[in-house]
């Protein structure tokens, strides 16, 4: 970049402005992994799987020193209904299986849904690697928040299986 601009003399580059039109190589990116994004989970177990950003941790923490997210999404959706169907079997097939996990920026895809659904107070790092009998308890506040968001019939796209 400095060579390029300035042809590389140390002391014309600390005098001189760079070119108009000149690339800017310090520019940063746009956070855009926000927490209520939908994102897809690319690898791993629940690869093809739709999660909702919880918390996004940017710079990194002290355990995992890259930009990673906690993620909450739906491991097994709910099958199809119809208005034919008796209400146990509608009860049957509107269940789904939730999951939390913190992913890595490189393992998730985000799209341009959003999902409105406040999961802050439900899920968050040490519950999800905390010990057994807390992993179970936020995993069914969390399948109650999703499974009333679903029955509300509100982001559809959200509740369809990925067809790839």
């Amino acid at each position: 970049y400095q060579r390029r601009v300035h042809g590389g003399d140390p002391e014309r580059r600390a005098t001189e402005e760079p070119k108009q039109g000149a690339i800017q190589l310090n520019n940063k990116m746009p956070k855009f992994i926000k927490p209520g994004k939908v994102v897809i989970v690319l690898s791993g177990r629940y690869a093809g799987r739709k999660a909702v950003v919880v918390k996004n941790f940017d710079e990194g923490t002290k355990e995992r020193p890259y930009s990673h997210a906690l993620v909450t999404g739906i491991e097994k959706y709910p099958y199809k209904v119809t208005k034919d169907m008796a209400r146990n079997k509608l009860v049957k097939r509107s269940n789904l299986k939730p999951f939390s996990k913190i992913v890595n920026y490189s393992h998730i895809m985000p799209t341009r849904y959003g999902l409105d659904i406040d999961f802050k107070n439900v899920v968050s790092s040490e519950t999800v690697y905390g010990d057994a009998a807390k992993r179970k308890e936020t995993k069914k506040k969390v399948k109650k928040l999703l499974r009333e968001r679903y029955l509300q019939g509100k982001n559809k796209w959200f509740f369809t299986k990925l067809r790839f």
